[in-house]
């Protein structure tokens, strides 16, 4: 089956998915998370990248960052997993790749999806039983927007800031938010466009998308040759 080309934009927020290979995990402990957040922002700053949001499960990881360069998002994804896999194998006496091949991203629609994204994210370790609740897992970003410490690697979004006229009535908003969980249709459409590297977002955001590159953004529709499928 033939896979789509990444599509990545400039400016534009981007939902990534790395997993560990054969669904391996990918931290031992702490210091494996803690060396994994260090390389990305390290190399944020390097390539030209905005991280939004971000959880660190046992075996993969989620992001939400918008590059400033079309090619800023694929050169900080290598640079990162390269460093990281020699960081991890030396350390732990292993050889061989730690990734199930390349990172799955999808570029979403800013309005519709960004803070649906974000609470997505933050709830991924609650959807794996590994917490209670989002404030309840220290790592992911969650506790940042939510006011329960402070996380330098993080750029907020605009988005995010018309949450609310202060610090606490945006942090407030954001947490109840994510309390409230997303929608299962919407959680369906972020996992699946990250997986099969379609857009996330109307139509109209959609056919002026497709409008401006050759690259399919969305799902062949059935009946389309096995080859163009995504």
């Amino acid at each position: 089956m033939a896979r789509l080309p990444r599509l990545t934009l400039a400016e534009q927020p981007h939902h990534v998915i790395q997993r560990g290979n054969n669904r391996q995990a990918i931290f031992v402990d702490n210091a494996d998370r803690e060396m994994l957040l260090a390389l990305l922002g390290e190399n944020a700053a390097r390539f030209g990248i905005a991280l939004h949001a971000y959880v660190l499960m046992d075996n993969h990881y989620h992001l939400l960052a918008t590059p400033a360069s079309a090619d800023g998002l694929p050169l900080w994804m290598q640079a990162v997993g390269r460093r990281y896999v020699r960081y991890f194998n030396d350390r732990h006496g292993r050889t061989g790749t730690l990734w199930e091949g390349r990172y799955k991203s999808t570029l979403i629609q800013t309005e519709r999806y960004l803070l649906t994204c974000m609470a997505y994210i933050d709830l991924n370790p609650v959807r794996a039983g590994m917490a209670a609740e989002a404030r309840d897992y220290p790592w992911s970003s969650h506790g940042h927007y939510a006011g329960l410490r402070h996380d330098k690697l993080l750029t907020p979004h605009p988005l995010y800031w018309s949450l609310g006229n202060t610090p606490f009535a945006r942090e407030a908003a954001y947490a109840e938010m994510v309390r409230g969980g997303v929608a299962g249709a919407d959680q369906t459409l972020l996992t699946e466009a990250t997986l099969h590297g379609w857009a996330a977002g109307d139509r109209d955001f959609l056919e002026a998308l497709q409008k401006n590159t050759s690259r399919r953004v969305l799902k062949a529709r059935p009946g389309r040759p096995p080859s163009d499928r995504g």
